[in-house]
């Protein structure tokens, strides 16, 4: 026997919460002391208690976690809810850690505006480049909708080349296209955001070949692109790309085509490391 104290610290739960269990009828103690009041918990009292802690934190209200141990559901039917449980629950951190860094790159935005340097924007030529491309369709341009596309995109592209026998030339690129649609309501053109496709690239020195797997398109010239280099991870790239659009603004500039993301470094599972180079085809005044 033990008292409640001991029984509680074995449980990993507190004195009051087994009182509680014992005043509405969930986990009565073994014994009582009739002169004393004490209660007194056996050992075996821990396979309940323990029911009961793991459908609580399922979500199942009191009254529902008393019927479900009465009904004496079994290990294998608990263990199972918990797995789900667990699953659940893993889901619902990862949203919300990307949510949280989704929060914190437009905070970064945000401070940064106006003190970002602009004086490393460069306008040059991007030279024609033949690649291997793969193409899927995102919800929005959204960072949270466009990286759970991009990634699995340039993992199945890497594989399809390395079937093909085809062997990268430079470094990776991904640009967004969309179908414009007439806006009735408004008379203009509207960008709808279900039809943005999300091209991953990578150059190759290959014809166009239906047995690659792969469509081998030919991506031309951009006369001038207003450039600028970001570090960190693309997630973070909203600050970069405001702070290029306000440059092209102020200077006279209007964008024209699709800009190009080149991934200059990449070191695997250090994206904090990360080199992008933001190309934005341009017109000059």
């Amino acid at each position: 026997m033990f008292t409640i104290g001991d029984f509680a610290r074995r449980g990993l739960v507190s004195v009051r919460m087994l009182r509680h269990y014992d005043a509405i009828g969930l986990l009565r103690p073994a014994r009582v002391d009739p002169a004393s009041g004490y209660r007194f918990y056996d050992a075996g009292q821990l396979a309940r208690l323990n029911r009961i802690i793991a459908l609580k934190d399922l979500g199942f209200t009191l009254a529902q976690v008393r019927a479900l141990v009465d009904e004496q559901v079994s290990g294998d039917e608990l263990r199972g809810m918990l797995r789900l449980r667990r699953a659940e629950l893993a889901a619902t951190i990862a949203a919300d850690t990307a949510r949280l860094a989704r929060v914190q790159a437009r905070l970064r935005a945000i401070e940064n505006e106006g003190h970002m340097p602009t004086d490393s924007v460069v306008i040059k030529p991007v030279a024609a480049v033949r690649v291997a491309e793969l193409v899927a369709t995102a919800a929005s341009y959204a960072p949270e909708d466009i990286a759970p596309v991009l990634a699995p995109l340039f993992a199945d592209l890497i594989d399809r080349l390395a079937r093909a026998d085809l062997t990268p030339t430079g470094s990776a690129l991904a640009y967004y296209t969309g179908t414009l649609q007439a806006d009735t309501a408004h008379g203009d053109a509207a960008q709808t955001d279900a039809m943005i496709c999300v091209h991953a690239a990578l150059p190759v020195a290959a014809e166009p070949d239906a047995g690659h797997d792969v469509t081998i398109v030919d991506l031309p010239a951009i006369p001038a692109a207003a450039t600028l280099l970001h570090r960190g991870s693309v997630n973070e790239i909203v600050a970069t790309g405001q702070t290029l659009a306000r440059w092209i603004d102020a200077h006279g500039h209007r964008a024209v085509g699709y800009a190009r993301e080149l991934y200059l470094s990449c070191p695997p599972d250090a994206p904090e490391l990360w080199v992008t180079e933001l190309q934005e085809p341009i017109t000059t005044p």
